[in-house]
């Protein structure tokens, strides 16, 4: 807790990618982004199966502002928005698919948002007809979805099991009354518990449970009945991630500073300790940064084998794939470049409508880029870096490329997160929560400090 404590304040990127997306840029030209999106590296052996695919669809509807949020959300009640968004992402589904190899076959679908849920049943069997119509799922494909609790039903878990879902990641967040009426989110334990049921009879074999440290109101003795209420779920995983107050971004979060209910930082590291304690003595594996598994779940798995992969929906056991996202916001991912459709709904509905993919900003890397991407995600995903393995995989002599950021560990290695060896690096288990300072020793594009608070979220 004292490196918890010293280190906590740090403004650190979350390396769900590499450059992260605050280096995107909206000069498309240079992105050459339809070259990416077509995605043309042929496999390296004649017949080698094409590149799978992964794909998300962001669907922004919510009924409600909760506000802490800091998603690309629209707040309605008109559930027909649904059916004209369908009909954009249909053209979007149409643009993208025909400059894609059609032997490409998905391995991973995630449905987020925004509340999925928001869609009816019809609505997100529509959806599931629209992708099965342009993409092949792999047989073990796997696919999931975000669920709110207080929009799910019976009839929604018929329609998700269609589309192939057997993970489902559950909006719980706090537990206590108190809470949910600071943050505009009123959630009764029964439908947590109502929902998983429902999940379970279906066949769903992996539930996920988000949960959020320093909202208005909390405290650790409340979280700590949150964790007993959550814990009781009988989730594989859970995701418990730290409030990111970011007013000038989300303006809605300016109430909580009105009312002055925010917890204080120690308060809110006093909930991450008791929840990373709770947490790993019940048996679930420290992933890294909010994420905890069980140790016979795929995650735990991936990390002890070293197979863990990290992109935008987190972390992942499904490597190699390249990513495309549907929908306004989305970020989409191939080997050499990232892009971002626009946050505008009527710009991303204008620009499908003349015919236009609806790309905003993004990002070409370069091979640099590439290479510290490459030592970033392995640091993220496997904490350590085999000099040796590196140096094969990036074609240079690693100790000596990177020598000047070798050398700046010393405090890291002084205050015990961090452990140089002849062979390697490697974050030790006290330095596991803070894996992202370890990385951003390799990061080329960070911001001046002062800049990065108002880019990044907090290392804790």
């Amino acid at each position: 807790m004292d490196l918890v404590r010293k280190y906590s304040q740090v403004a650190a990127p979350r390396y769900t990618s590499y450059p992260p997306a605050t280096k995107f840029t909206d000069n498309m030209a240079g992105v050459r982004f339809e070259d990416a999106i077509r995605d043309d590296n042929s496999p390296a052996a004649p017949n080698a199966a094409p590149t799978p695919l992964s794909i998300y669809f962001h669907l922004p509807f919510c009924e409600t502002r909760c506000w802490y949020c800091g998603c690309t959300t629209l707040i309605t009640q008109n559930h027909a928005l649904a059916d004209a968004y369908l009909d954009d992402l249909a053209r979007e589904l149409k643009l993208v698919s025909q400059r894609l190899d059609p032997r490409r076959r998905v391995t991973q679908l995630h449905l987020g948002g925004g509340t999925p849920t928001f869609l009816s049943p019809e609505q997100l069997r529509r959806l599931n007809d629209l992708a099965r119509a342009h993409f092949t799922c792999a047989p073990d494909a796997e696919v999931s979805v975000e669920i709110d609790p207080r929009k799910f039903t019976r009839e929604h878990v018929a329609a998700l099991r269609e589309f192939g879902a057997t993970r489902a990641s559950l909006g719980v967040q706090d537990t206590d009354g108190r809470v949910q009426l600071a943050v505009h989110r009123l959630q009764p334990r029964e439908l947590n518990t109502q929902a998983v049921a429902w999940l379970r009879e279906a066949g769903f074999n992996s539930i996920n449970v988000d949960l959020i440290y320093g909202l208005p109101l909390q405290t650790a003795s409340s979280f700590a009945r949150t964790l007993d209420d959550s814990l009781a779920l009988s989730p594989e995983r859970f995701s418990v991630f730290s409030y990111a107050h970011v007013p000038w971004i989300k303006p809605a979060q300016r109430i909580f500073e009105d009312r002055g209910q925010l917890p204080d930082a120690e308060e809110k590291l006093a909930m991450f300790a008791l929840a990373h304690e709770r947490l790993t003595a019940a048996g679930f594996v420290d992933i890294g940064l909010d994420h905890f598994a069980k140790r016979d779940d795929e995650l735990a798995v991936a990390l002890r084998e070293g197979t863990l992969q990290r992109n935008f929906q987190g972390y992942s056991t499904r490597g190699g794939a390249s990513l495309y996202a549907f929908g306004m916001s989305s970020i989409s991912q191939t080997p050499d470049a990232y892009w971002q459709n626009t946050k505008d709904l009527p710009a991303y509905h204008a620009a499908l409508a003349e015919g236009r993919l609806p790309v905003a900003r993004g990002l070409r890397l370069g091979d640099e880029d590439k290479r510290r991407r490459a030592i970033i995600m392995h640091v993220m995903c496997a904490r350590r870096l085999d000099y040796a393995q590196m140096s094969a995989e990036l074609g240079v002599n690693f100790e000596q490329a990177y020598a000047r950021e070798l050398a700046s560990m010393g405090d890291l290695v002084a205050d015990g997160i961090a452990r140089l060896t002849p062979d390697g690096l490697e974050v030790t288990p006290d330095g596991a929560p803070l894996l992202r300072l370890v990385a951003m020793r390799f990061d080329a594009h960070l911001p001046k400090p002062a800049q990065a608070a108002h880019q990044h979220a907090r290392a804790i």
